[in-house]
């Protein structure tokens, strides 16, 4: 149970958690030194023309927090809040993610500090073009595979692949995952996350004895994820569906 970590500070609580598990499991010192703590940590300016014509700087970064298992493989967000420490905590517990489900990946993240909402498409291609471009001696189908993650999606890592590609001299679709089908992406990628969260509150149902038709589903947020999630919650017949999107909620009766 946390106790000491700073609520505020997800590394902080990633540590924590990790520590909790150690111990749980009575890890020896020298297998928690090697095993808590990132390998690698890049931090990135992302300077970008904007469509007024100006040059802003970007902070940005890449996190690799372990290969021992394979490739890294985490998403790449934009959002406002971005923070090193966020990018820390999210590699970390990728890493716990793909070890509990036993494939044969690490864990990483990757992020910048920007607001996708007030810029336009040209703006985003180029950002992530030259952030891609920034953190590319990490990256590559053995190394280190991103993906979509808040604010970024398959037009995303379309960029990222190109990007990558273009330094190559030839396309290598395996850089990235969650890229459009038309360009080797998988099937169902893009509900993933979302099915994910259904197949998960349906599963803390059955834990707790309830049965999700004829509750009340709450889903913060509508983008990818929310959206897909508040999508399958439908089905089960809820008696209402409220979706908490800033600034304001929206509740659709299903009865």
């Amino acid at each position: 149970m946390l106790t000491t970590a700073r609520m505020d500070n997800a590394y902080d609580v990633a540590l924590e958690n990790f520590d909790a598990a150690a111990d749980a499991l009575g890890l020896d010192n020298d297998t928690r030194e090697m095993i808590k703590y990132p390998e690698r940590v890049l931090t990135v300016t992302v300077p970008v023309r904007m469509d007024d014509g100006h040059i802003h700087r970007f902070e940005a970064y890449r996190v690799q927090h372990s290969s021992v298992r394979g490739p890294a493989k985490g998403g790449i967000r934009f959002h406002p809040q971005v923070t090193l420490d966020e990018v820390k905590a999210l590699a970390t517990w990728m890493t716990w993610k793909c070890a509990v489900v036993n494939i044969p990946f690490g864990g990483a993240k990757g992020g910048i500090t920007c607001d996708p909402k007030h810029m336009s498409q040209g703006e985003l291609e180029r950002m992530t073009r030259r952030y891609t471009s920034a953190i590319l001696p990490l990256i590559g189908p053995e190394q280190d595979i991103p993906a979509p993650d808040v604010y970024t999606n398959s037009q995303t890592m379309a960029w990222i692949m190109d990007t990558y590609s273009m330094t190559k001299g030839y396309p290598i679709p395996g850089v990235v995952t969650g890229k459009p089908i038309s360009l080797g992406g998988s099937l169902g990628r893009n509900e993933a996350t979302g099915r994910g969260v259904f197949y998960t509150i349906q599963c803390a149902c059955e834990h707790l004895g309830m049965t999700l038709k004829g509750s009340t589903v709450v889903v913060q947020g509508f983008g990818n994820a929310g959206s897909i999630a508040r999508s399958c919650s439908m089905k089960p017949a809820p008696k209402s569906l409220r979706s908490a999107i800033r600034p304001a909620a929206y509740t659709t009766p299903t009865a």
